[in-house]
């Protein structure tokens, strides 16, 4: 990429600036410890300067915030397009996993098929959704991966979950049918490993555990949600789930909830769809209707990552290399987006000088 004088001149700005308020920070700091631990009460200083000081910083440290994560987060920087494996005989790309070691699952509407996709976007092996039994065909809507390492997901037409046995005595392996639900749309796993299921219908979000012989254990189920569809890991255990009405809400490990997103950060959701939580603890999630991706940071303000070239996304899902992947239905394929860049240098190799703010990074972000 080629820089402009323009673009020097801003970074050296923001450098200084940032620098600045560092030195004054710190120089306050170091004054004011010794005095106040020191000395009874505050001097001069009254209430009002320390309620207006506390205001003024929660402002500064929520626009270092955003400095920080504009520097750090991309948008629509499309790096790859993965035409679905089913081609244009079926409906679009609904349901998609991605998992640690980048392996990818993919799951399309009206295609009795589960694929799994290298990290290149190249389609190695694909599982029929058959039952054997009954020689009878089945639509997958999303996908998972358990901590066992079988492979879920949702059948919204015979209400159930299905999990693929390998072991089990047909050759290919086999599907097996997991409680009943009214309607399953999302799937995903918790981080104590129970199966979580977006019920639509129902407007509930159920966990439970399997046991060796698949059995269901340990029910809970979350009520009075509102057309729940998609369902994934939340940061810190727990789970996120998306309302088609128009909300995501975050739910701790004890099914209490913690936080609307609407609500903690004004944010204006059209139809939200998928929804996948990344390795800093960033909640990520498609609006179907307004054709974008957001990401929620744990500090500071929405930043949109895709802002345009989608039509109709709908399960999302994001690598450890950086990439977030969604599944367009609209047009069939699944888009790949670098959205986030991790810097070549750390704080140890900006050259600070002490008379004066002389900022010269020895590195670059890639």
């Amino acid at each position: 990429m080629d820089y402009t004088l323009e673009d020097t001149q801003r970074k050296e700005k923001l450098l200084r600036t940032v620098y600045a308020l560092q030195v004054k920070s710190d120089a306050t700091f170091q004054k004011a410890s010794p005095l106040l631990n020191s000395h009874p009460g505050t001097g001069m200083v009254t209430e009002h300067q320390v309620h207006q000081l506390a205001e003024k910083a929660k402002v500064i440290c929520h626009d270092l915030d955003n400095i920080k994560n504009s520097l750090y987060y991309r948008q629509d920087e499309l790096v790859q397009q993965i035409p679905n494996p089913n081609g244009n005989h079926y409906g679009g790309v609904c349901g998609i996993h991605c998992s640690l070691d980048g392996l990818i699952y993919m799951t399309s509407e009206n295609a009795p098929r589960v694929h799994f996709l290298n990290r290149s976007g190249q389609t190695f092996q694909s599982i029929p959704c058959v039952e054997w039994k009954k020689n009878e065909t089945f639509l997958p809507e999303d996908v998972t991966v358990t901590r066992a390492g079988m492979v879920a997901i949702t059948d919204l037409v015979n209400g159930t979950v299905r999990i693929f046995n390998n072991h089990s005595k047909f050759s290919k392996g086999e599907w097996l049918r997991i409680g009943k639900f009214c309607s399953p749309r999302g799937i995903g796993v918790d981080a104590s490993g129970k199966i979580l299921v977006a019920d639509y219908t129902e407007g509930k979000v159920h966990s439970f555990a399997l046991d060796r012989a698949f059995k269901v254990q340990s029910t809970h189920s979350v009520s009075n949600l509102r057309g729940p569809r998609y369902v994934c890991l939340a940061p810190e255990g727990g789970f996120v789930v998306s309302e088609e009405c128009g909300d995501v809400k975050l739910f701790s490990s004890n099914h209490k909830l913690v936080s609307s997103i609407t609500s903690k950060y004004g944010h204006c959701f059209g139809n939200p769809s998928g929804v996948c939580a990344d390795r800093e603890g960033n909640i990520i999630v498609a609006d179907e209707q307004h054709q974008k991706v957001h990401l929620f940071p744990r500090s500071g303000s929405p930043i949109c990552l895709v802002s345009k070239g989608l039509q109709r996304p709908m399960g999302i899902a994001c690598s450890t290399q950086g990439l977030l992947l969604v599944a367009d239905s609209g047009d069939n394929y699944v888009k790949v987006f670098k959205y986030r860049v991790r810097p070549h240098y750390s704080s140890d190799n900006l050259c600070i000088s002490s008379d004066s703010p002389n900022l010269t990074p020895r590195g670059r972000a890639e």
